[in-house]
């Protein structure tokens, strides 16, 4: 017998070796699979899950679980893509079952999860006008874990001494100061994003997100975030998820290796959006402009997304659908509205209120006329495509715009406290204008004392006509503190008292100057009042034309009437008779300040100073 060659074993075992080794390429582990678990019981039976891996398109696929059918597979143009369609029936029940991939003979499997629902009362709230928001943006209020400032592997480090670099902020350092926010009178917290935007730089705001489903390492974990939710409901807090769906950060894996080419808009060199979100309804707008308002990137680290493509549209539907059942959320701020298809607003908000009745999503639409707003509400119905958003409400930046120039202006027909009047007098667009989202300023704006002059009578009065008026109030944290600035760069510091190396802590009534006191204190009196005092929020509206510079108002019901008189003269204090706001009066005989905590027995004429609101709480 010929005897074998003396490496032939050692050969064999390397060519086995090699051979197991090539086939793991064509065969190779799953890298990434979304959403990694859903729930049973939705309303919605429908599931398709995206599935990352080298080659995985080479395998075939199949599920035998009870109450779960794998009804397609999808196979596109990027090998390293599948697209799984289950249906969840009635019967399924919570539990973990195999999803079983196979090519020729060689299989592996993944184990995939059903959880049952979350029946908590607190959750999935909405928010309404009975609540005030306070906005904060996650990495600039406070830092209370320094351990993940920096995480090894991800590509921006903590840098504050640049502007636009990572200052460390956590929503630990959110958890801490609870509290605060609380006490202050906020029924509401809406977080700038905290998903992880693992870009080279300038990422700090959250809105290049590289992960919808993962929290950023450097602001937290994704159970810190559900525990952050249910420490905020706890004390009373509603909790608003900052969401983005126009864009994502460039450095997203299916962005790095797109599933397919219309995955996410391209062009031959880096194009830029117009910013034009009115082009959507315009009925003269050029094709290329309306191309271009909806296609160009917001910025060159933005990729745009393209949710005319089916799979892209679910992904980003069912990803809001997974934060809101995990989280617990109450509701949505959703960034950049009027920029991605309006077609596809209008399925994923359905989606959305298909799944959770009360929840409630305010749209970004940063357009400075009532009829652009309103185009993006539900139930306007002059809208000539019959377009229906299933929106329930939009930031108010046509407000805002009025409470920019009202408190600077000399008076005049047009100009100052007429301002606001005017704006208000086109409420009869709007389905419903209490349910619009009013600020003086954000994230993006210039502050509100900046733009007032640093005059804290003027930002005394803009609170006040905010927490008065109609609408949803949010406020930007920092303005009880008079926080100044005009660009990005100044509008987003450091929460005083956030980090430890802070010489101040302003969290505390020592750490507060003696300006900064009085205005915690003003704000803090009206947001509590308002809190209890649902005429002021839910009642209905009556205004008066304003005359020399007094512009009067009232928030009334059927028992129930609060008075605002707004003076903006520059430095005359005014004393109106009342006899022209009987309408409104009659029957009432003195009145509470709630600002000046006394009591007025004589209504029959009230003196207001300069530059400043008073508000009565009318009694009879």
């Amino acid at each position: 017998m010929k005897t074998l060659p003396k490496h032939f074993f050692t050969f064999l075992l390397l060519f086995i070796f090699f051979s197991e080794g090539f086939s793991q390429k064509n065969n190779a582990p799953i890298q990434r699979l979304e959403p990694a678990f859903w729930w049973v019981e939705m309303n919605n039976p429908n599931l398709q899950l995206i599935v990352y891996g080298q080659n995985i398109s080479q395998n075939e696929v199949s599920i035998d679980h009870k109450g779960v059918k794998l009804k397609t597979t999808t196979k596109v143009s990027n090998p390293n893509y599948l697209f799984l369609d289950l249906e969840i029936s009635k019967d399924a029940q919570a539990g973990k079952f195999p999803i079983v991939f196979r090519q020729g003979k060689k299989t592996f499997t993944h184990t995939y999860e059903l959880k049952n629902r979350n029946k908590a009362k607190n959750i999935h709230q909405g928010f309404s006008s009975t609540d005030a928001i306070y906005l904060l943006m996650p990495d600039r209020f406070a830092n209370g874990n320094p351990d993940n400032d920096n995480i090894a592997g991800m590509l921006e480090k903590l840098d504050r001494n640049d502007h636009f670099g990572r200052h460390g902020g956590d929503l630990k350092g959110i958890a801490q100061h609870l509290d605060y926010i609380a006490d202050l009178g906020f029924t509401a917290l809406w977080l700038n994003p905290a998903l992880e935007n693992d870009m080279p730089k300038q990422s700090y705001h959250g809105y290049a997100i590289t992960d919808f489903y993962k929290t950023d390492p450097r602001i937290g974990s994704n159970e810190e975030y559900v525990n952050l939710v249910e420490s905020c409901h706890q004390k009373g807090l509603k909790v608003i998820m900052d969401m983005v769906v126009n864009h994502c950060g460039t450095n997203y894996y299916f962005i790095k290796d797109l599933p397919m080419e219309d995955w996410a808009h391209q062009f031959p060199e880096f194009t830029r959006s117009n910013y034009r979100g009115v082009t959507q309804i315009d009925p003269y707008r050029a094709e290329g402009d309306f191309k271009l308002m909806l296609q160009g990137w917001f910025d060159t680290t933005m990729a745009d997304l393209n949710q005319e493509n089916p799979f892209v549209a679910t992904y980003l539907i069912q990803n809001t659908i997974w934060w809101i059942e995990y989280a617990g959320i109450d509701g949505i701020r959703m960034d950049t509205y009027s920029y991605p298809y309006k077609a596809f607003l209008a399925d994923w908000a359905k989606a959305v209120f298909d799944e959770y009745p009360q929840f409630n999503i305010v749209g970004e639409v940063w357009e400075y006329l009532a009829t652009t707003q309103a185009h993006w509400l539900k139930g306007y119905g002059d809208n000539p495509d019959g377009y229906e958003s299933h929106l329930p409400s939009v930031t108010d930046f046509v407000l805002s715009q009025a409470f920019s120039a009202a408190f600077n202006e000399e008076e005049n027909w047009d100009k100052g406290v007429s301002r606001l009047y005017y704006t208000l007098t086109q409420d009869r667009i709007y389905p419903d204008a209490n349910g619009l989202v009013t600020f003086l300023d954000n994230h993006d704006t210039p502050r509100y004392f900046t733009t007032v002059g640093e005059d804290t009578k003027k930002l005394k009065m803009g609170i006040a006509t905010l927490l008065t008026t109609r609408g949803i109030p949010q406020i930007y944290y920092g303005t009880e503190l008079l926080m100044t600035g005009n660009g990005h760069d100044e509008v987003r510091e450091e929460f005083p008292g956030g980090w430890a190396d802070h010489p101040k802590n302003a969290f505390t009534k020592e750490g507060r100057t003696e300006a900064q006191n009085d205005m915690f204190d003003y704000m803090q009196t009206l947001l509590q009042w308002r809190k209890n005092t649902l005429v002021v929020s839910q009642g209905k509206l009556m205004h008066y034309v304003p005359e020399n510079g007094v512009y009067v108002y009232f928030r009334y019901d059927d028992e129930n009437c609060v008075m605002v008189i707004l003076n903006n003269s520059a430095d005359k204090t005014q004393t109106i008779s009342t006899q022209r706001y009987q309408q409104r009066m009659q029957g009432y005989s003195k009145a509470q300040d709630v600002l000046g905590k006394k009591t007025i027995t004589d209504l029959s004429q009230l003196s207001i100073p300069a530059k400043s609101a008073l508000v009565l709480e009318l009694k009879k």
